[in-house]
């Protein structure tokens, strides 16, 4: 089939370099957001997927909106069969949605109807899931509750952080979306509709859902820490200032500090929670890189009784 591709970030690279190598798709173009300001000079800069689409010598567009004529109008002309879609980043209207023959088909990183939204994976964490997934479905204009085509599974492992865990999804669904690519084209594969229980909805995570809250249980910390690693960051607050907490380990035996005090041994540091103690193995304090949690409390000097938390 002639594919145009739509991505933006580098989870969605995987995808476009498996359907690349499949030898059996021709990907004619790709859609991606408009370059973003980055870095310290604050310069535009192409997304992942452009700049991996021109080391590869293919067509870049760029719509500030995908409802824009222009970019309708060379859809239109490139006369796609399908466009497979991984985390593009903006909603596609109906007019888009008619050009392709065998319409869009979107890679979402989760096990479908869970997790609707933009931050499946994080909220898969969040929540304690212990398995999680991958599927692809063919887009309408509901909210990632198109029929379903393909879907593969991933275990969520105990040290698990978003990041990780989407480091494995993007390969493993890379796969996923290139066989379901080969079976539209064969006829082989049939969207299945969505089943209408067990639909959950994971928006966007914003800076105040990673407030680690240490009046929760410290299996709740661990996940809130997981999940917001590495983006937006889970956070708290200490003499004032913001500390980022990238990893803990809860420690079960320990049950006698309160919630969010703070104990110093050697080359250790505990935290209280709701029910028990977490080690904070790495942190970052505002306006610094991120440390040992041990390195960090030998600087600030913690006081006997101080606690993390606002």
């Amino acid at each position: 089939m002639k594919l145009v591709f739509a991505g933006t970030p580098e989870v969605a690279v995987p995808a476009l370099d498996a359907l690349l190598a499949s030898g059996r798709h021709e990907v004619a173009a790709v859609v991606t957001r408009p370059d973003a300001p980055a870095g310290r000079g604050r310069r535009l800069v192409a997304s992942p997927v452009a700049q991996r689409a021109e080391e590869a010598g293919i067509e870049v567009l760029k719509p500030a909106r995908p409802r824009d004529e222009e970019f309708l109008a060379r859809l239109r002309e490139i006369a796609p069969d399908c466009c497979p879609v991984v985390a593009y980043g903006a909603l596609l209207p109906k007019v888009a949605l008619d050009i392709p023959a065998r319409g869009w088909v979107n890679l979402h990183f989760s096990l479908l109807p869970a997790w609707r939204g933009a931050a499946p994976v994080q909220h898969s964490l969040m929540s304690g899931d212990e398995v999680t997934g991958a599927s692809t479905f063919l887009i309408e204009e509901g909210l990632d509750s198109g029929p379903v085509y393909g879907v593969v599974t991933e275990d969520i492992r105990p040290t698990d952080t978003s990041g990780d865990l989407l480091t494995r999804l993007a390969f493993a669904g890379a796969g996923l979306l290139a066989a379901t690519m080969d079976g539209i084209e064969d006829g082989a594969l049939h969207a299945v509709p969505q089943p209408v229980e067990g639909i959950t909805l994971a928006p966007k995570i914003q800076v105040e859902d990673a407030h680690v809250d240490f009046a929760a249980p410290a299996m709740r910390v661990d996940r809130v820490v997981r999940g917001c690693t590495p983006a937006p960051g889970a956070w708290t607050v200490f003499r004032g200032e913001r500390l980022k907490l990238i990893q803990v380990a809860p420690l079960p035996d320990r049950t006698e500090l309160a919630p969010g005090e703070l104990s110093v041994g050697k080359n250790n540091v505990y935290a209280g929670t709701g029910s028990h103690a977490v080690e904070l193995l790495w942190v970052q304090p505002q306006g610094k890189k991120p440390m040992k949690a041990a390195d960090w409390a030998r600087g600030v000097r913690i006081a006997a009784g101080e606690r993390l938390g606002a």
